[in-house]
């Protein structure tokens, strides 16, 4: 079954490469070591005596922040050193501004195809692999087998789509699963998913969502004012559209419009889940007729109908200005959803469209405890935005409601780093 799977990818890899290769081109910055996803070197020191050695793979910027908790006191124990890869340029980059320092080194995961993947293991060496949420490759699994090194799945999710698609492919699942020793789901609903296509129930063990357990530097009010003034944001409430994809820019500039017809005044700022989406959305804006601003341009010149913060890893600060956030990848045709969580840490009121499918139950406890409305559509999402920011006390009953419910669900990080732990125990 592997052999046809590395078979299968070769040809597949060919195919698929200059799409990839474009979207590489266009997000950018993958000139430094890109060599390392073909195997190339990543220039690791020689392994100390009695220190093991974890290979956490990462995807993007989301899973980098969401480990941060976690990377430190893995660290702060002195017996283990931690060696950081990510599929992404934005990732690797957070990586190396967060983590300088405490981690042995960042690199980028090898195509997991054989050549690439042998290469990449024969030079880490790890003794411990740790996979987050949906990383679960076939070929990356098998190289830890077959040199008895255990695999620990955390944060473990399945989309509604890979779910399908494994329901229907059982041959895949075994591929993607067979040899991971620890299987950590972020949720009930996950585990009962792992479940029915057949992992282990004794290798199981629910966490919780570990993004549930950052900690986010509040900006004081000079800070907030500042920053205020750099996006261009004037006087008035502020409506966060929080990693935005297509279609639901022009959503948000009509829910901005229905506020301002009631007499509110206030400001859309606008985070893109893509930074390479600015050109999309300058023409967005000038079909729209609205005044507005890049972030990657400076310092705005003047107050802006629509700020665009078209930069990487400044969401949570943004959020801060915030009074009411809009979860984006949730609008119809969009499907899955953005994860809701930073904003909720912060209270902040949310909104979202009917497609979370990807935080379903986050989502759906966030709306059963009072913090979230669900909007079924674009003309909702205008009528819910405009009755939210013209009534504060119910903003504020969410804001309380979405700290209440981040409050008890913390203790992801601790019960993750038990399992850690027990089998860094087995190995010594």
């Amino acid at each position: 079954m592997l052999w046809f799977y590395r078979l299968f990818f070769l040809p597949a890899l060919v195919i698929l490469a200059p799409y990839y290769l474009w979207r590489m081109r266009r997000r950018g910055g993958y000139r430094q070591k890109l060599w390392q996803r073909f195997g190339g070197r990543h220039g690791l020191p020689v392994r100390q005596s009695g220190v093991r050695r974890i290979w956490i793979q990462a995807v993007s910027v989301g899973e980098v922040l969401a480990i941060g908790p976690l990377l430190e006191k893995l660290v702060r124990a002195g017996d283990v050193e931690v060696y950081l890869t990510t599929t992404t340029s934005t990732g690797r980059r957070m990586a190396d501004d967060h983590y300088r320092g405490i981690l042995l080194g960042v690199g980028y995961f090898p195509v997991d195809w054989w050549p690439f993947c042998y290469s990449a293991w024969a030079q880490i060496e790890p003794d411990l692999v740790i996979l987050t949420e949906g990383e679960r490759w076939p070929e990356h699994i098998h190289q830890a087998s077959a040199r008895g090194v255990p695999v620990i799945a955390i944060n473990a999710r399945l989309s509604d789509r890979s779910f399908r698609r494994l329901r229907w492919l059982r041959f895949v699942t075994k591929l993607t699963t067979h040899g991971i020793a620890r299987l950590l789901p972020c949720s009930g609903h996950d585990e009962a998913r792992f479940r029915e296509l057949g992992f282990p129930a004794e290798k199981i063990f629910t966490t919780g969502n570990i993004k549930l357990d950052l900690t986010i530097s509040p900006l004081g009010d000079s800070e907030r004012t500042a920053l205020r003034r750099e996006l261009g944001l004037g006087d008035g409430l502020v409506l966060l559209g929080s990693s935005t994809w297509p279609g639901e820019e022009s959503a948000l500039i009509d829910a901005w419009r229905a506020t301002r017809a009631r007499g509110i005044q206030g400001s859309l700022l606008i985070v893109p889940r893509h930074a390479e989406r600015r050109p999309e959305i300058e023409r967005t804006m000038r079909d729209a007729r609205v005044s507005y601003h890049l972030r990657s341009h400076g310092a705005a010149p003047g107050a802006v109908d629509v700020s665009i913060a078209d930069t990487t890893g400044e969401l949570r600060k943004l959020t801060q200005l915030a009074d009411l956030v809009f979860i984006g990848k949730s609008l119809p045709p969009n499907e899955g959803g953005q994860t809701p969580v930073e904003a909720a840490a912060l209270r902040k009121p949310l909104i979202f469209g009917p497609r979370m499918n990807n935080f379903r139950t986050i989502a759906s406890e966030l709306v059963r405890d009072g913090a979230a409305i669900t909007i079924a559509d674009a003309r909702a999402l205008a009528t819910e935005v405009a009755a939210l920011l013209g009534d504060s006390a119910r903003r504020d009953a969410m804001a309380a409601a979405a700290a209440k419910w981040h409050r008890e669900n913390a203790g992801a990080v601790e019960r993750t780093l038990m399992v850690i732990r027990e089998e860094l125990a087995k190995l010594r």
